[in-house]
């Protein structure tokens, strides 16, 4: 499944609603280890069909960095049911992430 572009038009209906877990990668273009995190999350979106992936450019989107308290990046935030459950900050593993989702 394709990583879905996460915008404050599509938040509610997207990911709030949205009967899959939920991992947001909060990232931005001039971060080396964003790069780095960014074709594990995507590794993640193509393999998984059970979760649903979703990006949140940190410069484009500040409202939802902000709405989420995102002071670092990478910052990946999971959420089932509509709540947050987990958060991780800084680069993860393929295996870090998985464990934090389940």
């Amino acid at each position: 499944m394709a990583v879905l572009t996460v915008t404050s038009d599509n938040f509610k209906s997207s990911v709030l609603g949205s009967s899959k877990p939920v991992l947001l990668d909060f990232w931005a273009t001039w971060c080396p280890p964003c790069r780095m995190q960014s074709p594990i999350v995507d590794e993640l979106a193509e393999e998984h069909s059970d979760i649903l992936v979703g990006k949140v450019n940190t410069d484009e989107q500040p409202a939802l960095s902000e709405a989420f308290g995102v002071e670092n990046i990478p910052t990946l935030v999971i959420i089932n049911g509509g709540k947050e459950t987990t958060r991780l900050v800084g680069l993860h593993t393929k295996e870090q992430i998985l464990e934090a989702i389940k």
